[in-house]
């Protein structure tokens, strides 16, 4: 059969106008984060959450992205992004657009959630607010409590401009010195062991139209400015202004000339630390212009750095506000469950049900998909590790760690394991950005406790999530595997939707052993099995796979691809899915956050259809659809559609053959596609509209379908 769609050969797939700009799409996805905090169908609680997620976001962003951006610019570079603009270019645009949503954020949480705070009983009052009663209770806080703890720093020729930490809240005080008439300058700095607000007792708590106070307070930079005599005794004070400089925060390691990468990274650590170079300067929009340019001068930053905030700053210090004891105000609480599969686990404490059934049993019987935070992680894939590690027949467990918690029950498993005597190999990434620290706490501890640790390939991140426990079975040895698309880590298995696979299907822990040989020893393995595996296969297996579904709409054979992942970003994965848009292919993409392809362009990108779905929980699962003219195939895995994870990242993603799983994974997919609550579609200027239900039309929001339908599936009736 001939073709009957066939791609203008004369189309420049490297044009410019074809690309979103990765920065300035990462804020449109914070952008869809703040709409969460000004929707009023959020409960009240959880949008104060989502102010300080869209702040702490933020934080991240300046210190990698724009610092960054900022480097290049120092040094030089020309080189385009995708979308053609130059880094100082993409620098000015992001302040462009990000100035007036940080307004819009400010002026939402001083003039509408204060506001409906109070009415909830819940007063974040300024110091002009306060009663007498209340003032005194404030000062004398102070001087219990803040005053021992703070060291004002005088700014003058015998006292330098002092150094100003990452992230710190700080105070810049103008005084006088009654002796003499010129102004003085110091900085107080806030220090983070002081908590942000400080919370009056209970018998000066507001109320509302009689209704007693639930928590009232004030922050604590107000509690100092109003008490800075206590510092500067015998100044006159005429006025301070609260700053907050944000700093690179990137590591740079280079692993060919570092003998040891441990040692390396933790020096590196330490000049985070320090701090690097500052990218954002935050400040009160009251503050004069002689001290902002002083400020803005020693800080070595320009205009466009600055950032006037008319409220409070550093929302993300919202987020403890979460702990109020008012679940009226908050998410109905989600208490994750067993699959079915494994409810005889439920209500038991043995190991093995009365029938000799155990973890291992229920994976010979058949492949075992995990949803979390829909499943429980504790009692699945914890579960997984923790009874290999106390299982006699087990021989040897390998496990990659990416991130996980800081008391993390894996890290106890694995101890137990060796102390146990078995094999345990774990790579630890200690090149987690944010989490480097933490990971070598660990690493170090579990190398004392007999596990061998190695710290993943030079010149490659490890991100791949899987575990291979190995069992002696009668005559023959097992090999079981757990392939994931998440960390393993328990506390964010409850607010990231993550996806894995337990098997012990032969090709799969026979991949996962020539893997495991790859990342600690000196194996170059070039093929897998049954694992697509970047950066040897992945990459180009999935060009492959999406040139397929255009060479099958060529031969008017249908074409179909549905893809979920976080990113979108890898320029030859974009090229290759406008020429199957241009052969045909119907393509829908699930992409949480950055997408720098530009659907919906007529007779180029209109086959494609983006969306994003932000909500309680956050989106991180990766899943790979194909419809291969009806023999489908789907995937799952660690790794997005990024040159990062497809070029420079030690990723897997690995083949579903189970019909059932298939089933489940085709069926997660068609709720997402099909949300009209929390689903914002990405149209072809790069803005995004929230779906809204039709005059009638049920509301299908994601999470609450997923939340069912785990609780039917279990046996559970919904409240």
């Amino acid at each position: 059969m001939t073709s009957t769609k066939s791609i203008d050969s004369a189309i420049n797939l490297n044009d410019p106008k074809y690309y979103f700009n990765r920065e300035l799409s990462w804020l449109e996805f914070n952008r869809r984060v703040l709409a969460e905090a000004l929707d009023k169908r959020t409960p009240l609680l959880e949008r104060l959450k989502f102010m300080a997620i869209f702040s702490s976001n933020l934080d991240e962003f300046f210190m990698v992205r724009v610092a960054a951006l900022k480097q290049q610019v120092t040094a030089g570079v020309t080189k385009l992004s995708a979308d053609g603009r130059k880094p100082r270019e993409q620098l000015e645009a992001i302040a462009e657009v990000l100035t007036p949503m940080i307004e819009q954020q400010h002026q939402h949480f001083e003039k509408v959630l204060k506001k409906e705070l109070a009415k909830s009983g819940i007063h974040i009052l300024n110091y002009v607010d306060l009663n007498q009663e209340q003032r005194t209770y404030i000062n004398q806080f102070f001087e219990d409590y803040i005053f021992p703890v703070l060291t004002p720093l005088a700014v003058d020729p015998s006292h330098p401009f002092p150094y100003i930490s990452n992230l710190s809240l700080n105070l810049a005080v103008v005084l006088k010195d009654p002796s003499i008439e010129r102004e003085l300058f110091a900085r107080v700095k806030i220090p983070k062991v002081l908590s942000r607000f400080v919370t009056l007792p209970e018998e000066l708590r507001q109320g509302h139209r009689g209704q007693p106070g639930v928590w009232t307070g004030i922050p604590i930079e107000q509690v100092v400015t109003h008490n800075l005599e206590y510092l500067f005794s015998g100044m006159n004070i005429l006025e301070s202004y609260a700053f907050r400089v944000t700093r690179n925060a990137d590591l740079s390691v280079e692993e060919d000339e570092a003998d040891d990468l441990l040692l390396a990274i933790e020096k590196e650590l330490q000049k985070r630390r320090i701090g690097g170079s500052s990218v954002r300067l935050e400040i009160e929009a009251s503050v004069p212009p002689d001290i902002r340019s002083t400020i803005i001068r020693e800080l070595a930053l320009e205009e466009s750095d600055v950032y006037d905030i008319d409220g409070l700053l550093s929302l993300g210090n919202l987020m403890s506000f979460l702990a109020l004891p008012l679940p009226e105000l908050k998410d109905k609480p989600w208490n994750a469950v067993l699959p079915s599969r494994l409810s005889w686990l439920r209500d038991r404490e043995n190991e093995e049900s009365a029938d000799g059934e155990s973890f291992f049993s229920v994976i010979r019987n058949g492949d075992l998909l995990v949803h979390h935070p829909y499943h429980s992680f504790s009692s699945t894939v914890l579960r997984f590790v923790t009874e290999a590690a106390y299982d006699s027949d087990v021989l040897a467990i390998k496990m990659t760690l990416y991130r996980t918690s800081g008391d993390s029950p894996i890290i106890k498993a694995l101890i137990a394991a060796a102390q146990n005597g078995k094999q345990v190999v774990v790579l630890v990434e200690i090149k987690a950005r944010f989490d480097e620290e933490n990971n070598i706490i660990w690493a170090k501890k579990l190398e004392k406790s007999g596990v061998h640790v190695v710290y993943g390939v030079t010149g490659l991140k490890t991100h791949t999530k899987i575990t291979l426990v190995v069992r002696q079975e009668k005559e023959q040895i097992r090999r079981y595997v757990h392939i994931g698309t998440g960390n393993y880590n328990p506390k964010t298995a409850k607010i990231y939707t993550d996806l894995g696979l337990l098997s012990c299907r032969e090709e799969l822990g026979a991949d996962l052993t020539d893997l495991f040989n790859f990342l600690t020893g000196y194996s170059r393995q070039k093929s897998y099995r049954k694992l697509l595996v970047a950066p040897v296969s992945l990459r180009d297996r999935m060009i492959e796979m999406i040139n397929r579904e255009a060479e099958n709409c060529r031969q008017g054979k249908t074409g179909r691809i549905v893809a979920k992942m976080n990113s979108l970003v890898d320029q030859q994965v974009i090229q290759t899915l406008y020429q199957a848009s241009q052969a045909g292919v119907e393509i829908d993409l699930i992409v949480r956050g950055i997408c720098c392809l530009r659907p919906g362009l007529p007779k180029f990108s209109d086959n494609i259809r983006v969306i994003s779905i932000i909500g309680r929980f956050l989106e991180h699962s990766r899943i790979f659809y194909f419809h291969n003219n009806g023999q489908e195939e789907i995937y799952i895995g660690s790794a997005d559609w990024m040159t990062r994870n497809l070029s420079r990242r030690v990723e897997a993603v690995t083949p579903i053959d189970s019909p059932e799983i298939f089933g489940d994974l085709q069926e997660i997919l068609g709720v997402m596609l099909a949300d009209n609550r929390k689903a914002w579609e990405l149209q072809s200027d790069g803005t995004f509209i929230q779906r809204k239900p039709k005059k009638d039309e049920e509301i299908r929001s994601t999470h609450d379908t997923f939340m069912e339908m785990t609780l039917q599936s279990a046996g559970i009736i919904p409240n």
